[in-house]
């Protein structure tokens, strides 16, 4: 029996946010694993799956830890000033390795193999001499911020410093940090390095640190990320008490997690907004796409995604690591990397139901209206290149034939291509047609498909200027 068609209507005129990019991280040494790897032909397969737009995921932000233990014993993430320098503004001795747990090694991959553009340094914890509590793990707040008496002093403006120098590191690496973080979950006191701290708080850093960037000529360059909070709710109070505090503009970027509460409505702020930590922490490890709608599974995080985006009008979306050693045995990585050769891997779904977003809504890519089709939901975008990219989710056990229609554009689509990942594909390529200006193809039940448009070939005239411009530059 032949299923009937329905529409998904696209119009390239009504818009809302733009898309920074999707990502993961490799904080706590998770990325020694692939830096390290004796074995040099996995070591690219282990990168080609996560950045590689062709073959693999084409994840666009690497988000890293900036570290606070004067030790990397286990998976602590080293400082680059071990040293207590004696009092704030003494002057620190720096120890950088160049290295920073391997983080450097993969961002510089992802920047000159791959094109990713968005490198997002976090830091969970300032050095314990700065902290209230004299130690990076159990949380303790920033010395001289709102609230504090600490007898050592006031080292705001040496964490400050210390982030600036940083950026400056990395920039001698050849790879441009763009976005700086000083917090991860707030609100939470655990037994690594972590740092509390409330809006008011955030907001008293948040101006010394731009003050800091502005000095050092880098506020063209990077942006102030803030607060990555555990759950939703925390971080819309800490994003009102900056804008309180008349501090909202000087962040770029607003980041969460959901771990203890996800969100309600878009974020009440006009920074764009990532959520820049999630992950299934519970269940047992799994590759499955789909069994019973388990937190695990590929099919969930793409509606995950799909959800941040259509619903909460989130532009940046990242899960918590790339890669990690399979203990614990948990979800909270995509690729499970053995430590010792022969490196044995095994990839989760959940990385090819990113790649169905990331790989084809690139950075800069602008979210615009999308509606109709029956048993499907759908998310469109317009790329900076021109191109269209339509992400369309099956909601239900049947497969379903869709017609896109495009409104807006400068021509009727010619030509596109689809591209699917289920049960027994990983974005992989399947049928799309194109006929009188509309794209057709098959929905698999419990699926993810992108079609993706192509821009429509410049007229004679743009062409010839595009060469005369070309030659004038060659």
């Amino acid at each position: 029996m032949r299923r009937e068609s329905s529409t998904i209507t696209v119009d390239l005129a009504t818009t809302s946010q733009t898309i920074d990019g999707f990502g993961c991280s490799f904080a706590f040494q998770r990325a020694n694993l692939i830096a390290n790897m004796a074995d040099t032909t996995k070591q690219r397969a282990l990168l080609d799956l996560l950045f590689n737009t062709t073959t693999g995921a084409g994840l666009s932000i690497i988000r890293n830890g900036i570290g606070s233990s004067p030790d990397s014993s286990s998976d602590h993430m080293n400082t680059f000033a071990p040293a207590d320098p004696g009092s704030p503004t003494a002057e620190p001795t720096y120890a950088w390795d160049g290295k920073d747990s391997g983080q450097v090694f993969v961002s510089k991959e992802a920047y000159d193999t791959y094109g990713v553009r968005q490198i997002y340094g976090d830091a969970w914890s300032a050095p314990g001499y700065m902290k209230s509590n004299g130690n990076e793990n159990n949380g303790g707040t920033l010395c001289g911020v709102t609230g504090t008496n600490c007898r050592t002093g006031d080292w705001r403006q040496a964490f400050a410093d210390y982030l600036v120098q940083y950026v400056k590191f990395y920039a001698e690496a050849g790879v441009p940090v763009t976005r700086l973080g000083f917090l991860n979950e707030p609100e939470f006191s655990p037994g690594y390095a972590s740092m509390n701290s409330n809006g008011a708080q955030a907001a008293d850093f948040i101006k010394i640190l731009y003050a800091s960037l502005e000095a050092a000529n880098l506020t063209s360059q990077v942006g102030i990320g803030c607060c990555e909070s555990e759950g939703w709710g925390n971080q819309v109070n800490m994003v009102n008490a900056i804008k309180s505090a008349g501090a909202e503009s000087m962040l770029s970027t607003v980041t969460s997690h959901t771990y203890t509460g996800g969100p309600s409505g878009p974020m009440n702020t006009r920074v764009p907004v990532w959520l820049s930590e999630q992950c299934d922490l519970n269940g047992g490890w799994s590759t499955a796409w789909y069994q019973f709608g388990g937190a695990g599974e590929g099919l969930t995080w793409a509606n995950n995604i799909y959800s941040a985006l259509v619903s909460y009008n989130v532009s940046g979306y990242l899960y918590w690591e790339g890669v990690q050693w399979p203990s614990p045995a948990t979800n909270e990585k995509m690729i499970r990397v053995d430590q010792q050769e022969p490196y044995n891997y095994e990839v989760a779904k959940r990385l090819w139901a990113f790649a169905n977003w990331s790989r084809f809504v690139r950075p800069g890519a602008v979210r615009v209206k999308s509606e109709g089709g029956q048993g499907v939901k759908s998310a469109a975008f317009r790329n900076v290149d021109g191109s269209v990219a339509v992400v369309v989710i099956s909601t239900g056990a049947s497969a379903s034939n869709v017609g896109i229609k495009v409104n807006g554009g400068e021509a009727a689509p010619t030509e596109a291509t689809a591209w699917v990942t289920d049960q027994t594909h990983d974005c992989a390529q399947t049928n799309a047609t194109v006929a009188d200006g509309s794209v057709n193809g098959s929905v698999a039940a419990r699926s993810i498909t992108t079609f993706h448009i192509p821009a429509p070939p410049a007229p004679p005239a743009a062409k010839r200027e595009a060469g005369r411009r070309s030659w004038r530059f060659v």
